[in-house]
């Protein structure tokens, strides 16, 4: 297995790239058109495929939607001896957040993060407080605790009420505010967030979900990023079947500390 430049997330060791699930669940922030290429190209063998590939090059670890059909898949990759470890998004289509953070933990997730446009809306209507029990509950079944959120405030507001969050998963855009319209500004405003923060961080939409260059986008937020942070990004290896190995190679290059 290749080497990759590792963190520490509440105790679970993290490889610096942590492959997205966003493209697995039809989810390209693109287009419709694209959100249906998605969904018919990866199915359940070909998640696992790429999987296999990210265990090749040292990447160690999947974040995505904690919803039936990833868990799913998830207990059949690791019955078939996969070793990618989980970092979970409550799945906001639920019911209840606790009975899904329970499904999570059950399914056998090692970190559990409030799913972004959640978290921002809660902070918005005064309630974000109301995570704690939330927080409380993961950490009780044994997973490691964190929010997600897409304006900088949200991060801000968790802080300052000492929610307990262990990690923070940051937008690099904020897509709260904008529909799908990304502005270099926002990087600059959460990065400013990123370093007020004193638990590690998860930076997400990087490459501003797929508007960006990659090499760009990986300097710039490995040279703004602190080490103890790390970036998820999705693949789609449709069209760029070698796309995990280049992510890889990026991060081998921009995250060497």
């Amino acid at each position: 297995m290749a080497d990759l430049p590792t963190i520490d997330l509440a105790g679970v060791t993290v490889s610096r790239f942590i492959v997205g699930g966003n493209p697995f669940s039809g989810g390209s922030h693109m287009s419709a058109a694209l959100d249906r290429e998605m969904r018919d190209y990866y199915t359940v063998e070909r998640i696992k495929a790429t999987f296999r590939d990210c265990e090749g090059e040292g990447i160690n670890t999947f974040l995505g939607r904690g919803d039936n059909h990833i868990r799913r898949m998830l207990i059949e990759y690791w019955n078939e001896g996969g070793t990618i470890q989980w970092i979970a998004q409550t799945a906001p289509e639920m019911a209840s957040v606790t009975d899904n953070i329970r499904q999570i933990a059950a399914t056998g997730a090692k970190c559990c993060f409030t799913h972004g446009g959640m978290t921002d809306r809660m902070e918005a209507d005064g309630t974000i407080a109301d995570l704690r029990a939330a927080l409380d509950l993961g950490r009780e079944l044994g997973m490691a605790m964190g929010i997600a959120g897409h304006r900088p405030r949200t991060h801000l507001r968790a802080r300052e009420l000492e929610l307990g969050a262990q990690f923070h998963c940051c937008c690099l855009y904020n897509l709260a505010d904008r529909h799908e319209e990304y502005l270099p500004e926002d990087r600059e405003a959460i990065m400013a967030v990123i370093r007020q923060l004193d638990v590690p961080v998860i930076a997400y939409k990087i490459m501003a979900a797929g508007r960006n260059d990659p090499e760009e986008a990986w300097a710039y937020a490995f040279s703004h990023l602190r080490p103890t942070d790390a970036v998820c990004v999705g693949v789609f290896t449709k069209h760029k079947p070698d796309e995990v190995h280049r992510c890889a190679e990026l991060t081998r290059r921009h995250a060497a500390v």
